[in-house]
This record gives structure tokens, C-alpha cells and sequence, in this order.
């Protein structure tokens, strides 16, 4: 606990410009991004706590949550796996044949990205599959941009259904010891469900404007894959069986992560440069910085009170995940409800998982997927403007929120 008022106040300051910060995506003039800022916050208040002598070292270093991290970090090997045996380009290839009929292409975008995110994380989806878009549609006079907005919303979506299938939904899923196999089928209507309204929104959104005015001169398809995806596939089965056991879910996923290393063909440290450190670094970060703000007094005084609303009520749960995840992040909401809040019923841990998830797809800053489209369709010289992800983003959010509300009303 920290018992000095200045350090509390140190940690107040901190914790509030952190999450300023996460709000805004960056620093002005500065070529910085939300990792960096979490990270610089969690650094500050380990240097001035460990020379003050008003917080240790070890203390501080206790918030990290070393299962979640290790969690997210097998799944992100495991991803770089599939992606490096080929199964993206083994996607392309397969909606290539959809390219003539645009709707079919758009659900099929839709169900690939939505399964895959249940077990990868979404992340590494979006990151996979965002410049794949960006170069197999053009070629084919199509517009990326509703494509790319259905692959985030549908990455989200999808991802919803399971407990691995994002961070946020790793973090609570840890922090609750939530049944894997329980959650899936309490989740999986409601993630179906809205990636049915992603579909019908985007489609109703740009279905008279699918068409560039000229077509690309690229190549038709990228070169075939070479590698097996059987072992790959089979990793999937067995990571799915051991999530059924009692084995805790870190050492299940990093276990099956171990094993896909050590095939022969990629060197393993390719794979590793492909895990999304950024992104582990933002948790870690985070967990340091609202671990140590809330114990103090004044962070509790002021936002303590969301906590009740999250757990006593669904209206409450809903508004506040609505307005929290489109200011900061769905995940930096998460850390900060978890730290502050205590005595959290499985039942609300696992609606909590569902509409957490959900409620970032209306704004572009709502979750990391919806930023990592952004910017992989940027680096390929796709532009995805605020408005644009908006227009389909908050009439999805609706539907999605509608759906959990009815579903949370009958089953809770």
C-alpha cells in the first residue's frame, strides 16, 4: 500500500495522464503510440517509488499479471505459426473465387475473420489479414474500405465468443477462472448474431459503392503455399481438448506454442519477431500503473463507483463499457475495472467478457483491432477515415448491444 501522500499523488497524476493518453492514441509532435505511454507511466512511478523508498520495487512489480501475459503471448506464437504456414494466403486464394458476386465476398470475409478471432487472437487476425484485403481486392476493382471495416468489426465480433480470442476477454477470463468450454456456449449466439448485423450493416451501408472506377494490373493471386497447414490444424484440436481440462490455460496454450516452434522449415526466431510485443507491453505497462493508482485513496474516491454499476446492474454494465471503451480502449477499461474492483461473480466476469468486447466496434479508437486495420490499410495506401468506420461501427454497436440485452436478460 502506498502510505506517503506524495507518492499517491504522483500516482494519481499519472495514472490519469496514462489514460489521457489512451484516449488520444499518441502524443502530439511526438512519434509515440499507447504502449509507449503506459510504459513510460509504469517506469516513472517504479523510478521515483524505488528512490523515494515510499513503494519497492517488488511491491510494484507485484501488479503485473504474469499468467495473462504468458497466456497472450503463446497465443500470438501460435498465430505467427498460422500465419507462417501459409493459411492466410490459403484464405486469399479461397475468396478469390467470390470476387464477382461482392456481397458472398463480404460474408465470407465476415465468417473467416469471426472464426479465426475464437481462436487466435484478434489481433493477430487483423494484422494478418488487413494488408492481404488491401492487395487482393483492388486487383479486382473492388473498394477495400468496407471490407476492411467489416474485417474489424467482424475480428471483434467473432472474437467474443471465446475466452482467448482477445486480451480483454484473456484478462477476465484469467482473473475469473472462467470454464473455457462454459463461457463458448453461453457467448457464441450473441457473437453469431452480430456478425449477421455486421454483415447486413455494411452491406446496406456500401452495397451501391463496392466498385473502384479502374481495377488494378497486379498479379490475380499471391504464390501458392507450400507448407502442410495439417500440423497446424491439428495444434488447433489438441489446444481445444486441453482447455477442456484442468491444466491452467497459460501452460496449456504456451505448451502447444512450444511444440509449433520446434517444426523444422521458419527459424523460430522469424516467428518470435512476429509477436505483437507492442501490444504485451501496453498490459504490462498498465497493470503497473492501475495497480499502484489504485491503492490510493483518491483514484478509489473518484472512480470506484463505476464498479457497482458494472456488477448490479446490465444498464449499468452496458453504459458504462459503451462510453469506457470508446474513450480509452476496451482493454485499458478492462485492467481498470479489474484492479479496482473486488468480490466479481463469475456471471459478471462473463457478461463482462461479452460486452466489453462488443461495445469498442463503434469508434475506431474502440479497441486495438479496429486501430490495427486502420493502420495496416494505411501502410498500403488505404485510407480509413474516423466518419467512415463510424457510420457502419455505431449502428453495429446498437445491434450487438440490443442482442447481449436481450440475451443477458433471458439467460443471467
Amino acid at each position: 500500500m502506498i502510505d506517503t501522500p506524495a507518492m499517491q499523488t504522483l500516482a494519481l497524476a499519472v495514472f490519469g495522464l496514462t489514460y489521457l493518453g489512451m484516449a488520444a492514441g499518441g502524443v502530439r509532435g511526438l512519434a509515440v503510440d499507447r504502449a509507449w505511454i503506459a510504459l513510460s507511466g509504469a517506469c516513472l512511478l517504479l523510478l521515483v517509488g524505488s528512490i523515494s523508498g515510499a513503494l519497492p520495487l517488488e511491491a510494484a512489480l507485484a501488479h503485473l499479471d504474469a499468467p495473462t501475459l504468458l497466456l497472450l503471448l503463446g497465443l500470438m506464437l501460435i498465430a505467427a505459426r498460422a500465419e507462417a504456414s501459409g493459411l492466410f494466403v490459403r484464405i486469399e486464394h479461397a475468396l478469390a473465387a467470390w470476387r464477382e458476386r461482392p456481397a458472398l465476398l463480404l460474408a465470407g470475409i465476415i465468417a473467416v475473420s469471426g472464426v479465426l478471432s475464437a481462436v487466435l487472437v484478434n489481433d493477430i487476425v487483423a494484422y494478418a489479414l488487413a494488408p492481404l484485403l488491401c492487395r487482393f481486392l483492388p486487383r479486382h476493382g473492388l473498394d477495400p474500405r468496407p471490407f476492411l471495416i467489416a474485417l474489424a468489426l467482424s475480428c471483434n465480433a467473432g472474437s467474443a465468443a471465446s475466452l482467448i480470442g482477445n486480451p480483454q476477454n484473456a484478462l477476465i477470463g484469467q482473473a475469473g477462472r472462467l470454464d473455457f468450454w462454459n463461457y463458448a456456449a453461453f457467448a457464441a449466439v450473441p457473437a453469431l448474431l452480430s456478425l449477421l448485423a455486421v454483415h447486413a450493416v455494411v452491406w446496406a451501408v456500401w452495397h451501391r459503392r463496392w466498385r473502384l472506377a479502374t481495377a488494378g494490373h497486379a498479379p490475380a493471386t499471391a504464390t501458392t503455399p507450400t507448407d502442410s497447414p495439417l500440423p497446424l490444424l491439428l495444434a488447433l484440436a489438441g489446444l481445444l481438448a486441453l482447455l477442456a481440462t484442468p491444466l491452467p490455460r497459460e501452460i496449456a496454450v504456451l505448451s502447444v506454442a512450444l511444440l509449433l516452434l520446434m517444426r523444422r522449415g521458419q527459424p523460430s526466431r522469424e516467428l518470435v519477431a512476429r509477436v505483437d510485443w507492442n501490444l504485451l507491453l501496453l498490459f504490462g505497462g498498465l497493470f503497473v500503473v492501475t495497480g499502484i493508482a489504485a491503492e490510493s485513496r483518491a483514484l478509489g474516491n473518484l472512480v470506484s463507483p463505476l464498479v457497482p454499476m458494472v456488477q448490479d446492474s446490465i444498464g449499468g454494465l452496458i453504459a458504462v463499457n459503451l462510453v469506457g471503451a470508446n474513450l480509452i480502449g476496451n482493454v485499458p477499461l478492462t485492467v481498470l475495472l479489474l484492479k479496482l474492483g473486488a468480490d466479481w461473480s463469475q456471471e459478471t466476469l462473463r457478461d463482462l467478457a461479452l460486452v466489453s468486447t462488443l461495445a469498442g466496434n463503434a469508434l475506431l479508437i474502440g479497441s486495438v483491432v479496429n486501430l490495427i486495420v486502420a493502420e495496416r490499410a494505411k501502410a498500403c495506401g488505404v485510407h480509413l477515415g474516423f466518419g467512415e468506420f463510424a457510420r457502419c461501427g455505431l449502428p453495429v454497436t446498437v445491434a450487438s448491444m440490443l442482442i447481449v440485452t436481450a440475451w443477458l436478460v433471458v439467460f443471467s
